[in-house]
């Protein structure tokens, strides 16, 4: 391989805001943040979705509005909208 022309390849600490799960896993993202985990410096990315809050790999409908769409739709479509129970 030549050099230079890779990305940093390093470990990473995603935290998911959604439910403050964090797990450390390598990649070559870019971060301004960092944070101090298990003793290491590590880049921070800040996600809303992992698998740890993805309705598909919990098995529950939860909502994850950070903007206020979901209240801008029910406004919208009232009860026209989601027919799915959602998890408290």
């Amino acid at each position: 391989m030549k050099d230079g022309i890779h990305p940093n390849y390093r470990e990473v600490l995603f935290h998911d805001v959604s439910n403050d799960f964090k797990f450390v896993t390598r990649s070559t993202i870019h971060s301004k943040e960092t944070v101090e985990f298990e003793g290491k410096t590590l880049p921070l990315i800040k996600i809303e979705v992992s698998a740890e809050s993805h309705p598909f790999y919990t098995g529950k409908h939860k909502i994850v509005d950070t903007a206020g769409r979901v209240e801008k739709f029910r406004q919208k479509f009232g009860k026209v909208g989601s027919k799915t129970a959602v998890a408290n």
